[in-house]
């Protein structure tokens, strides 16, 4: 009894990922679910399609220090994505790779969680982790000779780096040994023992505060900048020479991003403005916030500062515009020449300013924008390996008559119909917007005939921090219904026949999937339900989970159990019910989300569906493999291989495939 609310637990046994006889658990359901994946016609054509999709070069996050740019790229064939610098200047001039983190392990599992070149790029601060973990070590590498300095620091997880001008220091993000909360920053001089790094910083409203920081270009300010729950972010500024530390906010719900331009603190904030301004500061009194750029209708997603000018990511119902903007407020032009995108990073020098662009057509690549004009940075793609895809927008209303945005994407040959095998996935939380991105199953999916789509639920960011407010804590159910509204809409308008529907989410989507199991049991044949969160009683209970209680409410707090009670998949399975077939994935990596919760569900749902003889529930758990983030492209093609074939088996649709080929 839990606050007065019954509460069953019959798999807590389960929680125990280091036991022997979860151990066991673990390996008989992983052979099992191997037989029946691979004993199928489709897993070795998937198996093979989605190698040469995976094989594509594909670029990630770019940064740019004078006429040096660092970009994060995985060559064609390559396993993880290399350091890599190239000229800013001349795109003929050949990249260098400056680390290749594949080369430290048999099998690839060593990734770059981030990186960040000091200001005139001679070094290179980086962080790696192994297995999936995102446990970042940061070391410090010289560009010219490609050496790695001393310098090497643990516990710098998703760490980010504030370098002072002379290269002789770096401010940075630490944690205790053992401690998965209590982040705080502490400064490091090249050289010296980081044992002995003094902590700046460590007046956190909350140990699952998160800060980052961010440096003026001259060295002077230290920004902090501390997300604060899901829904605020503080900052603080402290002036280097006189010691002084300003408030720049504090205690207001508002998301804000920030830069220093032209000797003022700038910032794109939701205060006063749910869909997003960009406002300045100066640096004295950086509490006196001006607009720069007022809030319209589109969402600002991000600004930087380009010269003299500004350039601003604007979003519209997920799909990002370029703009550049004078100062004084007055827009100068719009870059929209590249159709359906997102932004997933954007960094600029002087006046040139370089952008990873995203579609769902072709794997990320990079772009230079000069002058107004964008020249892309990235070499050609192989168009007889990509698929020609239809994408198209629609909206749909939800339960409450609220307009949800679904994209929808298939071969450019394909007409939905109701025999057409459709795959709808979503998200819905964290303020995160489904965007336009490189999908390769759902790519691999339209190339054989099938639909492909992603439903805008309340609870991301599609439409600004309102549209976040609308799918949080005690208004969670909204997700749900949007989503189960979306799959009833793709079968009522003919895209699809229910016997034809397969869902699939990850993390925070692997929740909406485990609510879709259990409240809509009828609404899909088969359901993939990826690192997932099942278990909404125990949750923060495990790994940094602490971190998420502002966005789904705290079990611990009376009126707020009932609330996460209420949808928990795990707590809501019915004894006899007849439930989809699902394939649950997890992986022993996993730093963010404990693989208990599958193991759990897993386990409640064989013992309870009355339907397993034809709609089996799988588990595959990982080894070596994390939440998601640095898993080596011969895993995730495994993974991709798996999924699909377990959607054509439940599906029958194992004829999208040319078995014999």
């Amino acid at each position: 009894m839990l606050h007065g609310i019954p509460v069953a637990d019959p798999y807590r046994w389960l929680e125990d990922g280091d036991s022997e006889e979860v151990g066991a658990w673990v390996a008989a359901h992983n052979q099992r679910t191997k037989q029946a994946l691979e004993a199928g016609s489709t897993w070795g054509p998937w198996h093979e399609r989605l190698s040469a999709l995976t094989a594509l070069p594909t670029v990630g996050a770019a940064a740019v220090r004078g006429d040096r740019l660092f970009v994060l790229g995985r060559a064609a064939g390559a396993d993880q994505f290399a350091l890599v610098v190239r000229s800013a200047v001349d795109p003929g001039v050949r990249a260098r790779v400056l680390l290749d983190p594949a080369q430290r392990a048999a099998d690839a599992a060593v990734a770059i969680d981030w990186y960040e070149p000091s200001t005139d790029g001679s070094l290179i601060a980086v962080g790696l982790s192994e297995g999936g973990t995102e446990e970042s070590t940061l070391s410090v590498i010289d560009v010219k000779s490609g050496a790695h300095l001393a310098d090497t620091i643990r516990n710098t997880r998703a760490s980010s780096i504030a370098w002072l001008p002379d290269n002789s220091g770096f401010w940075y993000l630490r944690y205790a040994d053992g401690d998965a909360y209590n982040r705080h920053v502490y400064f490091h001089r090249l050289g010296t023992n980081p044992a002995d790094d003094p902590v700046v910083f460590d007046a956190l409203p909350t140990p699952e505060t998160w800060p980052d920081v961010l440096a003026s270009d001259d060295g002077r300010y230290l920004l902090v900048y501390m997300l604060v729950g899901w829904s605020r972010i503080d900052a603080q500024l402290l002036d280097t020479e006189s010691g002084l530390w300003r408030e720049v906010i504090s205690g207001v719900d508002a998301q804000s991003s920030f830069f220093f331009h032209a000797g003022e603190l700038y910032a794109v904030t939701s205060r006063d403005a749910p869909n997003g301004r960009v406002v300045a500061a100066p640096l004295h009194d950086p509490s006196e916030w001006r607009t720069v750029v007022a809030e319209r209708e589109v969402v600002l997603a991000r600004a930087v500062s380009l010269g003299d000018r500004l350039l601003v990511v604007s979003s519209k119902a997920a799909v990002d515009t370029v703009e550049l903007w004078h100062v004084d407020g007055t827009l100068d032009r719009t870059i929209d020449e590249f159709g359906l995108i997102s932004v997933l990073s954007v960094d600029t020098e002087g006046e040139a300013a370089f952008l990873t662009v995203a579609t769902f057509g072709a794997p990320p690549m990079l772009y230079r924008v000069v002058a107004g004009r964008a020249e892309r940075w990235s070499a050609e793609i192989d168009t007889a390996v990509v698929p020609q895809l239809r994408v198209t927008q629609v909206t749909y209303p939800s339960l409450d008559g609220t307009d949800i945005g679904l994209f929808v994407m298939h071969g450019a040959d394909i007409e939905p119909s109701v025999t057409t095998p459709l795959l709808l996935t979503g998200y819905g939380g964290f303020a995160i917007s489904e965007k336009p991105s490189w999908l390769v199953r759902g790519a691999a999916w339209c190339a054989a005939g099938g639909v492909f789509a992603i439903a805008g639920l309340r609870g991301g960011y599609e439409h600004g921090e309102a549209w976040h407010q609308a799918g949080r804590r005690a208004n969670k159910q909204n997700v749900f219904d949007d989503f189960h509204a979306a799959a009833d809409w793709l079968v009522d308008n003919g895209y699809t026949s229910r016997d034809l529907l397969a869902i699939e989410g990850g993390s925070n989507g692997g929740l909406l999937m485990g609510v879709a199991i259990t409240q809509r049991p009828d609404l899909a044949r088969a359901v993939h339900c990826a690192v997932p969160l099942l278990d909404m009683i125990r949750f923060p209970q495990f790994l940094i989970a602490r971190l998420w209680t502002d966005e789904y409410g705290d079990p611990d707090v009376p009126e707020e159990l009932a609330g996460l009670h209420a949808y928990s998949p795990y707590h809501h399975v019915v004894e006899a019910a007849a439930y989809p077939a699902v394939l649950f994935t997890t992986a022993e990596g996993d730093s963010r989300v404990d693989p208990m919760h599958a193991r759990k569900m897993a386990a409640m749902l064989t013992w309870a569906s009355s339907s397993q003889e034809d709609r089996p529930v799988l588990l595959r758990q990982s080894g070596r493999s994390g939440h998601g983030q640095g898993k080596p492209a011969n895993m995730r093609v495994r993974d991709d291989a798996d999924v699909l074939s377990f959607f054509c088996w439940q599906l029958g649709v194992d004829g999208m495939l040319d078995t014999t080929a």
